[in-house]
């Protein structure tokens, strides 16, 4: 007689009620109409941008000779204001999530905190009533004395606007917006470090500081990263702040003090396009294209860094 084997027990499949087939359906949903909306602006862009790329002054008066030309300015001033605000914001956004972490005692690390996320709520237009208002009589005086004694460094050079309202104001403003988004991400990542590294370091003498920059600073440095990356992307797009505070015109320059400041893709949107017509919308959009196309990058390449290197590695 040979022995019969029993089949294998089917898996056990759990039956899928119906609420559990509309929160699928719903998330699938959700997700895809992320993807949906950004095609959909893209396409817009693109579609609405063909008609600026080979425009001439003859069709389009924004013109002086092609897009390219138009363009270019708009795109410095952009890059440079951004690079300008990151480098004020992220030390300070770094400085502030240290105090809140390791130095400040515990309720005034709270009450800190509560403030900073009360600062990433305030609206773009009271940061630019402030910086236009406030800030840009309070620092003319700051440079006039840089133009005065330091102007033989070229950034520092060229003739003194007399309202204080240049690319470097407009870079502190942007600077100022941007603190609260990389602190508070740079903040959850400090507070993440594990406490066993901390403790480690402290027990073989290190100081404050250097079990800072021997154990927090490394296993945050991807968080860091991305946090610039996002403060980079919101001082890229940003409004009505710039187009409140800035002086613009059209020339291409490094100074910092002067009236004639190079003026940003969102702020020559913000003034140009309610009288804009015909081709000059198509150009107008064609900038915007660009913009999406910088901010689209830089925000990807964060993505990257942080699936490169996550939290720790």
């Amino acid at each position: 007689m040979t022995a019969t084997t029993a089949p294998a027990p089917r898996p056990a499949v759990a039956k899928r009620r119906a609420g559990d087939i509309w929160f699928s359906g719903a998330a699938v949903a959700a997700g895809s109409m992320i993807l949906i909306t950004l095609a959909a602006v893209a396409i817009f862009l693109i579609v609405q941008s063909i008609p600026a790329f080979g425009a001439d002054p003859k069709s389009a008066s924004l013109l002086t000779s092609n897009f390219w030309a138009y363009v270019g300015p708009l795109l410095f001033g952009t890059v440079w204001v951004a690079f300008l605000a990151m480098l004020i914001g992220v030390p300070l956004s770094l400085g502030v999530a240290l105090f809140i972490t390791h130095y400040a005692p515990r309720r005034l690390a709270q009450l800190l905190g509560y403030i900073i996320d009360l600062l990433a709520a305030v609206p773009s237009v009271v940061f630019g009533l402030w910086g236009f208002a406030v800030l840009a009589p309070a620092v003319q005086p700051v440079y006039a004395w840089l133009n005065t004694n330091a102007g033989w460094f070229p950034l520092f050079a060229g003739e003194l606007s007399k309202t204080g309202r240049t690319i470097l104001t407009a870079a502190i403003v942007l600077a100022v917006m941007v603190v609260p988004i990389i602190t508070a991400i740079c903040r959850e990542i400090f507070l993440q470090t594990p406490r066993l590294n901390e403790e480690a370091a402290l027990a073989l003498g290190a100081t404050r500081w250097e079990m800072i920059r021997m154990a927090v600073l490394p296993y945050g440095r991807s968080g860091i990263v991305s946090a610039s990356m996002l403060g980079l992307g919101r001082a890229l797009g940003e409004t009505m702040a710039v187009t409140m505070v800035l002086s613009v015109s059209s020339k291409v320059t490094w100074e910092l003090f002067t009236s004639t400041n190079p003026s940003t893709i969102a702020a020559n949107i913000a003034l140009t396009f309610p009288e804009a017509f015909q081709t000059n919308i198509n150009v107008l959009i064609a900038t915007g294209l660009i913009l999406f196309i910088v901010t689209f990058a830089v925000n990807a390449l964060a993505r990257w860094i942080v699936s490169r290197r996550g939290p720790g590695a």
